[in-house]
């Protein structure tokens, strides 16, 4: 059965929100010193990926004479049915227990419940949390960390405020006031815990030196990290594929096959494409082709969270909740794209969109319990009408 919702042709972009241009000056007279003095690293989260995040930064500043050994590992403080508290366990034992166990971090990995002191004396910080829970954290740094750090966020996800979509790493720049590349790419965190092979892209807007820093502070021989000058384009890769691999998850538990799963994810390529170069002009059609883009998004809909607990919810008919499903299944880990689907949801109704954006549609659909999982084929009252938006429909 062919999927119903193929937009044909394309659309022309209306007016565009633009990338978030480099802080002030005197932000940008400190990247000229940067790479002068020892570099400190705290990295603010410590879930499944902030844990492999943070050995793959403490190996390289043990090696590297440009980098302090000490890597701080700001920790959501949890207690364990121990009885003991997460960081505790962590310091004492090298490992997280709950989030990555059987890893050993680094023993210059230090873990820290308290964030404003996790993050003093630090000049590079690294964001690694739940995209939710960003803004609250930025608020709690406000005034806390000084003007020449700066920052890449490993955040897949965006906030939808009442003038538009807020990339997280808009939201760290703008409320912190300091500069912010992103790393996104093809990353299950497990598989590079244990080494084996694989990529990333770190997304940047101006300053080279900076990205080939934050290049060098992460990548191993198993672990290959290049830099682009497209911070939106590596983001919303990063973001967008998450809705697509949910799709990717109902079509496994209504075992539709493998051409399929194929078309679904060539067609949420396309709609990741079209949906970028919407929101922002600046976005390269090259990102997609990088580890942030293509990669990321097969293997995601081959492997990760969002795909598994997807599954799940189809095998069930839909009659489980994403927030029970995700209880059970992920050990305190958090899904990220059933809240992306609704944000993305929210940006098409509110520019009139929804018709462009079938597949996208659909998945927040299904995940809301107004379509069924099967409709991520069947679901053909929606034909995409590109004469809502003016001008040429030759567009991606």
């Amino acid at each position: 059965m062919a999927p119903a919702f193929e937009a044909q042709g394309g659309a022309p972009p209306p007016p565009q929100a633009e990338p978030v241009q480099e802080q002030a000056a005197a932000a940008s007279q400190n990247n000229a010193h940067f790479s002068n003095y020892e570099s400190k690293v705290t990295v603010v989260g410590s879930g499944n990926w902030g844990s492999v995040a943070s050995k793959l930064i403490a190996s390289n500043t043990l090696r590297l004479s440009s980098f302090h050994d000490e890597v701080r590992m700001w920790v959501y403080e949890e207690i364990l049915p121990s009885g003991e508290k997460l960081t505790d366990v962590i310091n004492s034992t090298n490992e997280n227990v709950k989030y990555l166990p059987g890893i050993k971090l680094g023993k210059n990995v230090v873990a820290d419940p308290d964030l404003e002191n996790a993050v003093k004396d630090a000049n590079m910080l690294v964001f690694v949390t739940p995209h939710q829970f960003m803004e609250g954290i930025c608020r709690k740094l406000v005034g806390k960390i000084n003007g020449d750090v700066q920052a890449i966020s490993l955040i897949k996800g965006m906030e939808v405020k009442m003038e538009g979509p807020c990339m997280i790493s808009s939201l760290i720049s703008e409320q912190l006031g300091i500069n912010c590349c992103v790393l996104m790419g093809a990353n299950i965190a497990n598989e590079i815990a244990v080494e084996k092979f694989s990529e990333a892209t770190v997304g940047y807007r101006e300053n080279r030196e900076i990205a080939e820093k934050w290049v060098q502070l992460f990548s191993t021989p198993y672990f290959l990290v290049t830099a682009v000058q497209d911070v939106e384009g590596v983001e919303l890769c990063g973001t967008l594929k998450n809705v697509v691999a949910l799709a990717a998850g109902f079509v496994d538990g209504l075992e539709m096959g493998n051409n399929t799963k194929a078309a679904i994810m060539r067609i949420g390529l396309r709609e990741m494409k079209a949906f970028s170069k919407l929101l922002f002009s600046s976005v390269k059609d090259t990102t997609f082709f990088e580890s942030c883009g293509v990669a990321d998004l097969i293997t995601t809909c081959l492997g990760g969270r969002n795909r598994k607990v997807a599954e799940a919810f189809a095998k069930n008919g839909g009659k489980r909740s994403f927030d029970e499903l995700e209880a059970e299944m992920l050990q305190g880990q958090k899904l990220q794209g059933v809240s992306t689907a609704r944000e993305v949801y929210e940006v098409l109704g509110h520019r009139g969109w929804l018709e462009l954006f079938p597949l996208f549609a659909t998945v927040h659909e299904i995940c809301i319990g107004r379509l069924p999982p099967s409709a991520i084929v069947e679901h053909s009252e929606r034909k995409p009408r590109f004469e809502l938006l003016d001008g040429s429909t030759q567009y991606c």
